[in-house]
């Protein structure tokens, strides 16, 4: 049976480093109208991101998001809509694919909704995205946030065998808190899931994230590091949970600015190659910098850490 957080009072007012400033830039523009008329959609609306006009403002990205804007999970957390999906978009991979290319993207990012509906969860359409991309922007790097596709092996190695730079899936929130959380999901399930995509391609890049707010634990993040790194994850993303309705699980704490530094700083003295960790932060929030910070410290020849 799940266990339900305690609920603390309803607090009312963001604290100031948690203000955003708006930056309808002609890019903004651009990139929404681009989407209107591809018929795509990103995550950065539906989930309400923080940051979604830095990143379509200043740095002309966006994360994509595929198999429609209807999940089949009703997650505590998350703002997307909710319901049972109609059809499937065969042509969503080839729309995507055009549109980094007409952005003049040098990487991609593409996430999606759970679809629990399909037999192996979206995870061909991903895939097929991931190659449509390759074929249309070879020199595009490409980042996948996937959902846990029910921990079906068949269906993890389609898409591990599509061979993006990154494949990244989100523990979300620690152990305790999982089961009220996350509709649906399991947090050794999704443990597994990584596990099981760096077995597939040992090369692969994985990564997660985890809000924090929820009620968590500083001794539990730090157990979430630890789980982490067991299963071969090696870029993780740290930010603060904002409650996207009423309706959703209020915020229990505001992490400040010094204790994400703190966090951080741990988490790179236990392994991590590379931590983002602040307020702000989401799943992929800087994800083109963070990947060229990875490759700049990992030597690909010998397979070790360049320290220089």
């Amino acid at each position: 049976m799940a266990h339900t957080p305690a609920i603390a009072p309803q607090i009312s007012r963001k604290p100031d480093w948690l203000k955003v400033q708006l930056n309808t830039t002609p890019s903004f523009k651009e990139l929404r109208t681009l989407l209107k008329e591809e018929n795509l959609h990103t995550v950065c609306e539906e989930a309400k991101c923080p940051n979604i006009h830095e990143c379509w403002g200043t740095h002309k990205t966006a994360t994509f998001m595929i198999l429609g804007d209807t999940c089949t999970r009703h997650c505590r957390f998350c703002a997307v809509k909710t319901g049972l999906p109609t059809g499937l978009d065969l042509g969503e991979p080839k729309r995507v694919a055009e549109s980094v290319v007409k952005l003049g993207l040098a990487h991609a990012v593409i996430t999606m909704v759970n679809r629990d509906d399909l037999k192996d969860g979206g995870a061909q359409v991903m895939a097929n995205t991931v190659r449509a991309i390759r074929h249309a922007s070879p020199d595009c790097t490409i980042e996948i946030l996937n959902s846990d596709l029910m921990g079906n092996p068949d269906s993890i190695r389609i898409l591990a065998e599509s061979q993006p730079d990154i494949l990244s899936h989100n523990l979300e929130t620690v152990r305790r808190l999982t089961p009220s959380v996350r509709s649906r999901s399991s947090y050794d399930r999704s443990l597994e899931f990584l596990r099981l995509c760096k077995e597939i391609d040992p090369e692969s890049i994985t990564k997660s994230s985890i809000m924090l707010g929820l009620g968590e634990e500083r001794e539990e993040v730090l157990q979430v590091m630890d789980d982490l790194l067991s299963v071969g994850v090696s870029l993780m993303n740290m930010g603060q949970y904002l409650q996207p309705s009423r309706k959703h699980i209020p915020v229990q704490k505001f992490w400040t600015p010094e204790e994400f530094d703190e966090l951080k700083a741990r988490a790179l003295e236990k392994g991590f190659v590379h931590v983002e960790a602040a307020p702000l932060v989401r799943s992929s929030y800087h994800a083109g910098e963070q990947l060229a910070e990875y490759r700049r410290r990992y030597h690909p020849l010998h397979g070790s850490l360049n320290q220089e």
